[in-house]
C-alpha cells in the first residue's frame, strides 16, 4: 500500500495508460480523482488543456479529500502522422494545448496546494518521440519534447517546496492512440512485427507504464526529481530508423 492516505488526480483516465494508472493507484491505497474528456464510469468530465477544468480538478480533490499529493498529467492526443507540410496551425495549436499546456497547468495549480500540504509528486506523460525523431508525428514529437523540458524547469523552480516533478517517456504501448497501428498489423498477419525495433521485440501494455507512474508518485522515488524516465523496451538505447515519407516530405 505505497500510496496509503494519498490523494491523486489522473487525467486521460477513461482508457489506456490513465485508466491502468488510476486502478493501480487505488490498489495501492490512494483516493483518486480520475478525469477525462471521454465519458466513463467513475471518471470526472474535464479537459486537461483547459485552465478552468484543471483548477477545478485540484479544488475538487481538496474539497472531497482534504489534500492533494499526486497529479498524473497523462492526457494527450497524437494528431496522427501528418508531415510538417500537411498539418495546419489549428492542428499544432490543439496538440500543444492538450499535450504541453495541460501538464503546465497541472504544475501551475497543483504545486502550490502540494507545497502547503508538505510536498507531493507531479508526473507528466512525455514520450520517446520527445527524445528523438522517428517515433511520432511532428507536432506530437515537439509537444512531448516540451514536456521533458517543462519538468526539468519546474523541478528547479520548485526547489525547497518538497514537490517533485518528473516525466515518463513511454515507447510503443497498446492504447486507443495506437489502436490503428495494432489493428493494421493484425489484419495483415504481422502482429509479430509490432515493437520489433526494440531489444525486447514487443510492444508494451498500459500496466507497465502504470508501474512507472506508481514509482514516481510514491516515496520510492523520493530523490528522483526533474527526470524523464524512459519505458520503451530499450528502443531509445539505440538509433533505429525507419524513413517516414508522407506527402511532400521527400525532397
Amino acid at each position: 500500500m505505497r500510496l496509503e492516505g494519498k490523494v491523486a488526480i489522473v487525467t486521460g483516465a477513461a482508457s489506456g495508460i490513465g485508466k491502468a494508472t488510476a486502478a493501480r493507484f487505488r490498489a495501492e491505497g490512494a483516493k483518486v480523482v480520475a478525469a477525462d474528456r471521454m465519458e466513463a464510469e467513475g471518471v470526472v468530465a474535464a479537459d486537461a488543456g483547459s485552465e478552468e477544468d484543471v483548477k477545478g480538478l485540484v479544488e475538487r480533490a481538496v474539497a472531497d479529500h482534504g489534500r492533494l499529493d499526486i497529479f498524473f498529467a497523462n492526457a494527450g492526443i497524437s494528431g496522427g502522422l501528418a508531415s510538417i507540410f500537411e498539418q495546419s496551425v489549428a492542428d499544432w495549436e490543439e496538440i500543444l494545448r492538450v499535450n504541453l499546456v495541460g501538464p503546465w497547468l497541472a504544475v501551475k495549480h497543483a504545486a502550490p496546494v502540494m507545497k502547503e500540504g508538505g510536498g507531493g509528486s507531479i508526473v507528466c506523460t512525455a514520450s520517446v518521440a520527445g527524445i528523438r525523431a522517428g517515433a511520432g508525428g511532428t507536432a506530437y514529437s515537439a509537444s512531448k519534447a516540451g514536456v521533458i523540458r517543462l519538468v526539468q524547469v519546474a523541478a528547479t523552480q520548485l526547489a525547497g517546496s518538497n514537490v517533485r516533478v518528473n516525466a515518463i517517456c513511454p515507447g510503443l504501448i497498446e492504447t486507443g492512440m495506437t489502436k490503428g497501428l495494432y489493428d493494421m498489423a493484425r489484419a495483415a498477419g504481422k502482429e509479430d512485427q509490432i515493437g520489433h525495433l526494440n531489444p525486447m521485440k514487443r510492444g508494451g501494455v498500459p500496466d507497465e507504464i502504470a508501474g512507472a507512474a506508481l514509482f514516481l508518485a510514491s516515496d520510492d522515488s523520493s530523490y528522483v526529481n526533474g527526470h524523464a524516465l524512459v519505458v520503451d523496451g530499450g528502443l531509445s538505447a539505440s538509433h533505429p530508423f525507419y524513413r517516414q515519407e508522407y506527402g511532400r516530405t521527400s525532397f
